[in-house]
C-alpha cells in the first residue's frame, strides 16, 4: 500500500486529466489513491484486464514452473488467452482511451503486467512474445506518446520522478549546464 500511495503522490504532481483502470479489484484499488488526490473518477475498462491464465489460474509461480516448464519458458498458459489476443485487446483499449482525450493531456492507465507489456509492445511495433521491454515493476509506470499517428516510448519502468544530483557531485562540476538525474541528462538552457 505504501508503494501505491507513493506512486499516486508522484503521478498526481503531473496533473493527469483522467484515470482509467482495469475493472479487476487489484488494479482498481491501485488507482484509488490517485483518484483521491486528484479528485478524478476512476473509469473502469474491462479491456484493461490481465491475461486469462487458463490452467495456470490459482497456481503460484513455483507451481507453474514445476507443472508447465515448457509453457512457462514461452509464457503461454494452456487454455489461456493467446498472446496476440491480449496484445490486440490492450492496444485497442490504449488507442480508444487516447483518442477520447484532448491532445497534450496526460491520462493514467492502471492495468496488469501482461496486458500493459503486450499492449505497449503492439503499439510500438515490437514482438509481444519476446518481452523486449522487460517486466513492469509494481507501482512503476511508463510514458507513451503519439506523434503523427505513431506511438513512442518516452519513459519506461519509472518508479520516481528524477531528482537533481547535488552540486557537489563530480558530474555536476564537469558541466554546470547539465543536471544528471536517474541516468538521464537534461540541459537547463
Amino acid at each position: 500500500m505504501r508503494q501505491t500511495q507513493r506512486s499516486a503522490r508522484l503521478i498526481a504532481a503531473l496533473n493527469p486529466a483522467a484515470i482509467y483502470s482495469s475493472d479487476l479489484a487489484r488494479a482498481a484499488s491501485t488507482a484509488e489513491p490517485l483518484a483521491r488526490l486528484t479528485g478524478l473518477p476512476v473509469n473502469l475498462d474491462k479491456d484493461l484486464r490481465e491475461r486469462h491464465g487458463g490452467a495456470w489460474e490459482g497456481l503460484t509461480d513455483q507451481e507453474i514452473r514445476q507443472f508447465y516448464p515448457e509453457e512457462y519458458q514461452t509464457w503461454s498458459p494452456p487454455e489461456g488467452e493467446p498472446t496476440a489476443a491480449v496484445a490486440d485487446r490492450a492496444a485497442k483499449a490504449f488507442e480508444r482511451i487516447a483518442d477520447s482525450m484532448p491532445a497534450g493531456s496526460l491520462t493514467v492507465v492502471v492495468s496488469h503486467g501482461a496486458a500493459i507489456g503486450m499492449g505497449m509492445s503492439r503499439l510500438l511495433g515490437l514482438p509481444e512474445q519476446v518481452k523486449v521491454l522487460g517486466s513492469l515493476a509494481n507501482c512503476a509506470w511508463s510514458v507513451l506518446g503519439r506523434r503523427a499517428g505513431r506511438w513512442r516510448l518516452l519513459e519506461h519502468n519509472v518508479g520516481k520522478l528524477p531528482e537533481p544530483v547535488p552540486v557537489s557531485a563530480p558530474d555536476a562540476m564537469a558541466d554546470p549546464g547539465v543536471v544528471r538525474a536517474q541516468g538521464w541528462a537534461r540541459n537547463r538552457s
